[in-house]
């Protein structure tokens, strides 16, 4: 009798603690979402209910003239073409920038695992260093860089940039996951024969989506998202759309129309959003593979 009361007692306690947990979550999604739906609403209502209403009601007449008027009509002084062409150029600079870094972060990460060579470890750290140096130390130097390339305020010129400061992070990364393979698988593809490129297509590429996607999701999001970089290296028909974005709603035109900043902003961070919406269940199990050897 007295087993069965502690036992229920035990089970009361434990619908207690996990309707607990669910309500702090719920509070803890509504907290964070708070700031997006202001802009959702914000963007669908007029000036004039902006001014007059509450900034958490939904808008009493549904309108989508924000959104046109963000997408293709936006101006930044005389330029107004909207936000779709500074879209159009963050996505030339954001795609090669991760899928390079990708690609060449995977051969390193390989190479100094799994293929080590005298003087790896060196090249490991040097190439570690990269990612600790600030952005603010290389601006200078990688605009001469680029100017005597004759690669300045261009969209190559931007990618490349991004490519170079991503590839420490992507080295880390496949690095840190190609450490936990088998030994013994190595040294016996070694023995039968297939070599450096072989083994990394046909063995340990394949298996490596979790990391592959880890390293996508961010060097897309840092790339996508980087205003520094964008502002310093690019003018007004090669800027990306966090350089629009910025110079977007900080245009002075009489009357501050924040349902088409909410809009335009919306826009411009949906790209992330989808990639985090579409990949984010592997991130985790990207960045937890490789943590433990064996």
């Amino acid at each position: 009798m007295i087993a069965e009361v502690v036992t229920g007692q035990q089970g009361m306690l434990d619908r207690i603690l996990r309707w607990s947990i669910y309500v702090m979550l719920i509070g803890f999604a509504i907290f964070y979402l708070a700031p997006f739906y202001v802009m959702v609403v914000t963007s669908l209502k007029s000036i004039d209910e902006i001014e007059t209403g509450n900034l958490m009601a939904l808008p009493q007449n549904v309108t989508g003239y924000a959104w046109n008027e963000a997408w293709n009509v936006a101006c930044i002084g005389t330029d107004c073409r909207g936000m779709a062409p500074y879209l159009l150029n963050s996505l030339m600079a954001s795609l090669p920038a991760t899928i390079i870094p990708t690609l060449i972060g995977a051969v390193n990460g390989y190479a100094l695992s799994l293929w080590r060579f005298r003087g790896s470890e060196l090249c490991f750290g040097l190439l570690l260093f990269g990612a600790f140096i600030p952005y603010q130390i290389v601006l200078l130097p990688m605009a001469q860089f680029l100017g005597a390339m004759g690669w300045s305020s261009s969209i190559f010129g931007l990618a490349f940039v991004y490519s170079v400061y991503g590839l420490p992070f992507t080295t880390l990364y496949f690095r840190n996951f190609f450490a936990s393979f088998p030994e013994d698988l190595v040294n016996a593809a070694r023995v039968d024969g297939i070599g450096f490129f072989r083994f990394f297509w046909r063995v340990a590429l394949p298996v490596s989506v979790p990391i592959i996607v880890v390293s996508v999701i961010w060097q897309f999001t840092n790339t996508w998202n980087d205003f520094l970089f964008a502002a310093s290296y690019t003018d007004a028909n090669s800027a990306t759309s966090m350089v629009a974005l910025n110079n977007f709603v900080q245009v002075a035109t009489g009357v501050k129309r924040y349902n088409v900043d909410m809009a335009a902003a919306i826009i411009t961070g949906l790209p992330t959003i989808l990639v985090y919406v579409v990949a984010g269940r592997y991130l985790l199990r990207g960045l937890m593979a490789g943590a433990v050897k064996g």
